[in-house]
């Protein structure tokens, strides 16, 4: 009977509670408070939805208000400095500090153990440099009539619709003052983008938002108005995202306002759908015809994508495809698993999809390869938030990185973990204008141009440290791991990097090569025929 002891010491104590009532007013409090939890009580045990209200009547809802405020108790009050899923607390102060332009050293020591397996860290110099700038750029498109000079760190692909409208405002204001990009994300160029006059990556997606038809395919006459803007320096196909990689989507009805009508070029009052795939395209060659196609009514400016690479023959066709037909894009931007999003489905969150660091180097050394990679830049996204972050992702062979969620931290955000409920209680995920309202353009478009430029300084001063001029310089032989207690190896060993135009004569000694590089095709994104007999086995 433990089960119902408050519900029945409520039962018991509220005609107490009247009664003394009647001599000392003072006992209404009881009265009240007796009140809710005798009839809370008997609401749960006459209800038939939920066994634990009716087993535990009144307690039950102790257990509910705990639990739904879990994620606080963790974060504030459970969780280490170190914990970093999604991002750790140290992460997040840093990127705060150096938002604000405050103090953003640590005292005494570092937290991590050096002798921890997975420990890594950048050699230094005896002969330290010193770089009289720290805005590092790289050319993207250089063959273009258009070339684009861009930060080696810009603010990755989020949408107006998963971002508010101030949180746009803000993100691109930071971008016009420190004269890196804005990725716009595939919902389009909203005027909320145009406001401040940052520069712009126009990142277009399957659902061709700004660029589609009356039927949701691709327009040109749609897509040559807004690419022709000067605000806009590069075009991005987006085949894949790293959170949600092979995965549609659908925004509702009911959440389609006017500005997002406007935006996207859909209409009101009709669900606006993402499809899992590209109707412009449906073979590699295909995609690299529509790059071209781009390039040419874009006026010349740099155009490229974005993928997360998933079965590797369908990137090998790509791959192919740029070699037999000498059709290239101007830039990749690989997307890892461990990238955000507003919204995905659990499965796809934490189970598709190759991390960045794998799906980085196997890009690259595809590229190189096929003597292909001086002619293509490269970009990568996933969980990228300090300068060390930056050195190690270009060390294995980038040439820029994208942050998403760092710049979220930037405006102010304060991992709520509702992005996808529309409750952002900092006003940056959300549409609900009596939460978005409240952030400042003026001041969090400064803090977002604080974070950038403070943390190129300290890549700056890594750089220095390491005895290097440029981020071009760095290379996987700079950054080391300890990978058991008694054993240090240098990415450069962890990892086979191919040699120039190793592709072109033979199939190397690597796994992923060996498996699938002969069976790739550049007419078709189907399976070799040998995995497409696997599958067939299971059927039998």
């Amino acid at each position: 009977m433990h089960r119902y002891l408050v519900y029945v010491l409520a039962l018991i104590l509220l005609p107490v509670s009247l009664a003394l009532a009647s001599h000392w007013p003072a006992w209404y409090w009881g009265v009240g408070l007796f009140g809710v939890a005798a009839l809370l009580g008997t609401w749960d045990v006459l209800q038939r939805r939920s066994v634990l209200r009716r087993n535990y009547p009144v307690l039950a809802h102790f257990r509910y208000g705990f639990e739904s405020i879990g994620p606080e108790i963790r974060q504030y009050f459970v969780q280490s400095d170190l914990d970093d899923v999604p991002f750790s607390r140290q992460q997040r102060q840093l990127i705060y500090a150096r938002s604000r332009n405050e103090m953003d050293v640590v005292p005494f020591g570092t937290l991590r153990s050096a002798y921890a397996v997975d420990y890594e860290w950048i050699n230094h110099s005896m002969a330290p440099t010193t770089i009289p700038h720290h805005d590092f750029r790289v050319t993207i498109g250089a063959e273009c009539a258009k070339p684009y000079s861009a930060s080696v760190f810009n603010i990755s692909a989020m949408s107006f619709g998963s971002l508010s409208a101030n949180a746009i405002r803000a993100l691109n204001k930071g971008a016009k003052l420190g004269g890196f990009c804005h990725d716009t994300g595939e919902g389009s160029i909203s005027p909320y983008h145009r406001e401040n006059g940052g520069d712009l990556v126009w990142e277009i997606g399957s659902g061709y938002f700004g660029c589609r038809d009356e039927n949701g395919r691709f327009s040109e006459e749609r897509f040559v108005e807004n690419a022709r803007d000067d605000q806009v320096k590069m075009i991005e196909i987006k085949l894949s995202q790293g959170a949600k990689p092979g995965h549609g989507g659908v925004l509702p009805a009911a959440k389609v306002s006017a500005e997002i009508s406007l935006t996207r070029g859909v209409p009101m009052g009709v669900d606006c759908v993402s499809p899992s795939k590209h109707s412009a395209f449906s073979t590699p060659v295909e995609l690299l015809q529509f790059v071209a196609r781009l390039r040419e009514l874009s006026g010349g400016k740099p155009v490229g994508f974005k993928l997360a690479i998933g079965h590797p023959w369908e990137w090998f066709g790509i791959a192919k495809a740029m070699h037999e037909t000498g059709l290239l894009p101007d830039y990749i931007v690989v997307d890892g698993a461990e990238g955000g999003t507003g919204a995905s489905p659990a499965e796809f969150i934490d189970h598709v999809g190759v991390p960045m660091n794998e799906a980085l180097i196997l890009v690259h050394n595809t590229l190189i390869g096929l003597n292909l990679r001086e002619r293509i830049r490269l970009g990568a996204a996933g969980k990228v938030t300090s300068a060390f972050d930056i050195a190690r992702t270009i060390a294995l062979g980038a040439d820029w990185c994208n942050a998403g969620r760092g710049f979220m931290f930037a405006l102010g955000c304060i991992q709520a973990l509702s992005c996808h409920n529309d409750k952002c209680p900092t006003g940056i995920a959300t549409q609900d204008p009596s939460r978005w309202r409240h952030l400042e353009p003026e001041d969090k478009g400064q803090r977002v141009r604080n974070y950038h430029a403070n943390t190129m300084r300290a890549l700056r001063d890594l750089l220095g440290a390491a005895g290097l001029n440029d981020p071009s310089e760095l290379g996987p032989e700079h950054i080391l791991r300890r990978v058991s207690p008694v054993e240090i190896r240098s990415l450069a060993s962890l990892y086979r990097y191919l040699g120039p135009g190793e592709l072109l004569d033979r199939v190397p000694e690597h796994v992923v090569f060996r498996e699938y590089w002969a069976d790739a095709r550049s007419d078709s994104f189907a399976p070799p025929a040998r995995i497409s007999g696997l599958r067939g086995s299971k059927l039998q």
